[in-house]
């Protein structure tokens, strides 16, 4: 039975989420706010966060970039939010999904199962892509620059397999999330552009420059074919 951590302030938000979290077959610990949230991550090691950017004493922004410095556990999260520069932000901090209040409980499950498959489905096979210097092991979800581990969330993997098996080939947005399917936001493709920016900042030796993910202005992004 997978583990989810439930985080949030409100308690009608935190009874709906819950009863249907739990009907669906998942164990639920909850926490209303981000200093505990972060003691019970510690601790528990939930298979996955849903998270409100809202909270008080320590708000989801700052859980998500202290739980992305130690972990890749798939975060989900809740915002009354609905600016696009504050859904980029968390998605930009590492974040694999957002919701924005109010939202349908069964929907929140549907994201659920679909983030955790997308996880389960990155490491399934035995599959080692190799890419001039760069080593993606399916299996473990690990990639491999030059011998150093490079730690990435399962979204970041997929979009990075998708590209590295075919080197030189443009992939528009939506190709991208299509790669990634289980992917919550798929009518969201600028989505796939803060994740390119979290994959740049952990793989290229100069973000600014990339050598490896290359952006084709107009149409999307691609693999450099040059080794």
């Amino acid at each position: 039975m997978k583990t989810i951590l439930l985080v949030e302030d409100e308690p009608k938000i935190v009874q709906i989420a819950r009863d249907y979290l739990e009907h669906a077959g998942f164990n639920i610990l909850t926490a209303s706010d981000g200093k505990s949230a972060l003691a019970i991550w510690r601790a528990a090691k939930p298979d996955l966060l849903v998270l409100d950017l809202g909270l008080p004493n320590v708000d989801g922004l700052d859980v998500t970039r202290m739980v992305r410095k130690e972990s890749n556990t798939p975060i989900i999260m809740l915002t009354a939010r609905s600016e696009e520069s504050d859904k980029l932000v968390g998605l930009e901090l590492g974040a694999d999904d957002y919701m924005v209040k109010p939202f349908s409980p069964k929907e929140l499950v549907a994201r659920v199962r679909a983030v955790l498959r997308r996880m389960e489905n990155a490491t399934q096979g035995s599959e080692i892509v190799r890419a001039g210097n760069v080593l993606l092991d399916t299996p473990r979800m690990r990639v491999t620059i030059d011998g150093r581990v490079v730690d990435v969330t399962p979204t970041e993997f997929q979009l990075l397999l998708a590209l590295a098996r075919q080197p030189g080939r443009i992939f528009t947005r939506a190709q991208l999330l299509d790669a990634v399917r289980g992917v919550a936001f798929e009518s969201y493709e600028r989505a796939i552009d803060a994740h390119i920016k979290n994959l740049r900042r952990k793989i290229e030796p100069d973000p600014r420059e990339p050598r490896y993910v290359l952006t084709v202005y107009g149409m999307g992004y691609k693999f450099s074919d040059e080794q």
